[in-house]
């Protein structure tokens, strides 16, 4: 078949150029050519870099740090009363009846660094003295489209790249065969849920993440479709893909370069190669008894978050640049005091199990790991399923507690410090901005030098925001 747009050949060179079988010695240089200019391959970071590699443990909701990492006596001791500070109707998410809420944990130090913890995840608790905690994280929006986009793009209004796509557009990939980015179990649906918080957007396609299910269906049952044909030998699948790719590098030269045909070959020669590793990389049921025990797979409770915890460990170990794991059931506007202890037992046994390993393994010396949110919850009362005694807890983006763990960061570090409610940060305030600058620091990446032109302008994953919370480093 005659390329639909090219003159007629008038030598035979030029016929077998533009045959659609002919994909012999020609169409190889091409992908040759395409091979060498690899956009996945490795890059030199700005500056040594303390990690190689970033797992997000995204807590999709707001998990509530009074209830958590934030003691506070003083709202222990007045819970049920009115709220003694200024809330404003008009900014801050209020109902008029509201009153303030105790913690529905109870509380101890841990530790030598003395951070008060819950009693809801008291594995955790054990790893205290490992981990750089941040109590004073800040944003600029409290509904969950805005502070969502904010944390995984950079941007509260616009359409821009994922953390991910830039860092692995700053970085390329330890891997060829599995992608650079991978998401498991990321939210679809509504307002809260879109595969924008994981895109490229502008940034070649090929940097755009990996979806691994979605968070309505248990990750047991979730995998990556159409990576092979089982009816097809690979040399003959490769034949055939040589043929596609032909076609659409000869459609790029007569009809001019096209970022959406050249991401389109490029994803074809990821997937192609996926097929040599991503079974293996995925598949947790490889590892030992004891290993999935200590993620606690096989425990109705734990089995579907352990799997994700050992699925991004499996990953990191493999390459992979930057992998999320998502949990979604931390948004507890009603019945906190037994919505929150669900939320806490499924996720404390494997985020400790995954933090063991990564350690035992030597990879937490190059991994930073991140959990966090998108902001906190309120020190008063939210009365969404009728009465008190079912109340949880609204938005707020005026605080929040999270953690980093792994390369490059102090353990043991308790930075920042909120009122006397846990309502708002006063002291080492962090956000969203900075920590993003904080972790492409951490990666070897300056958050002012990693740019990409777009339409006339020079963007960035901090836009023009964003310092470096050096007190953190290590």
């Amino acid at each position: 078949m005659m390329h639909p747009i090219a003159p007629a050949p008038h030598d035979r060179r030029a016929f077998l150029r533009q045959l659609g079988g002919g994909f012999g010695s020609l169409a190889l240089a091409d992908l040759a050519a395409g091979a060498a200019a690899d956009p996945l391959a490795p890059k030199k970071p700005h500056f040594p870099a303390k990690a190689k590699r970033v797992i997000l443990l995204w807590m999709q909701g707001g998990p509530s740090q009074m209830d958590l990492f934030d003691f506070k006596p003083r709202l222990k001791k007045e819970g049920g009363e009115k709220i003694p500070f200024r809330v404003n109707s008009a900014k801050e998410r209020y109902e008029e009846n509201a009153r303030l809420m105790p913690p529905v944990s109870e509380f101890k130090q841990a530790g030598q660094c003395g951070l008060w913890m819950s009693d809801l995840m008291p594995n955790l608790a054990t790893k205290v003295d490992e981990l750089c905690w941040l109590r004073a994280m800040v944003t600029d929006s409290p509904a969950h489209p805005g502070a969502i986009r904010l944390f995984q793009t950079g941007s509260l209004q616009f359409v821009r790249p994922s953390m991910g796509s830039w860092i692995v557009y700053g970085l390329g990939t330890e891997n060829r065969n599995l992608p650079g980015f991978v998401v498991i179990s990321p939210m679809l649906y509504g307002d809260d849920g879109s595969p924008l918080h994981y895109s490229n957007v502008f940034l070649p396609a090929i940097y755009q993440g990996t979806r691994l299910g979605d968070a309505r269906t248990p990750v047991k049952n979730s995998k990556i479709g159409y990576l092979g044909d089982p009816s097809l030998a690979p040399e003959l699948q490769r034949q055939h893909l040589d043929l596609i790719q032909a076609r659409n590098r000869m459609d790029q030269e007569t009809s001019g370069a096209d970022p959406n045909i050249e991401g389109l070959i490029q994803s074809y020669e990821l997937a192609f190669r996926m097929q040599i590793q991503a079974p293996e990389a995925f598949d947790v049921m490889r590892e030992s008894e004891a290993t999935r025990k200590l993620y606690g797979i096989g425990d109705d409770v734990t089995d579907n978050f352990g799997r994700k915890c050992l699925m991004a460990r499996r990953l990191a170990e493999a390459g992979v640049r930057y992998i999320q794991v998502t949990d979604n059931g931390w948004d507890h506007h009603s019945k906190i005091s037994t919505t929150l202890r669900k939320s806490a037992a499924q996720i404390d046994r494997p985020l400790t199990g995954l933090l063991t390993d990564l350690e035992a393994r030597g990879l937490l010396d190059d991994t930073l790991v991140v959990w966090t949110g998108e902001f906190g919850r309120t020190p008063y009362d939210q009365s969404l399923a009728g009465g008190r005694a079912d109340a949880g807890r609204d938005h707020n983006p005026y605080c929040w507690t999270m953690f980093l763990a792994g390369a490059g960061v102090k353990q043991g570090m308790i930075l920042g410090e909120t009122d006397e409610y846990a309502w708002k940060a006063v002291d080492g305030k962090v956000h969203v901005h900075d920590l993003h600058a904080t972790i492409l620091h951490l990666l070897g990446l300056d958050h002012e030098r990693l740019t990409y032109r777009y339409s006339g302008r020079d963007f960035r994953l901090t836009d023009v925001h964003g310092n470096v919370v050096r007190q953190v480093l290590a």
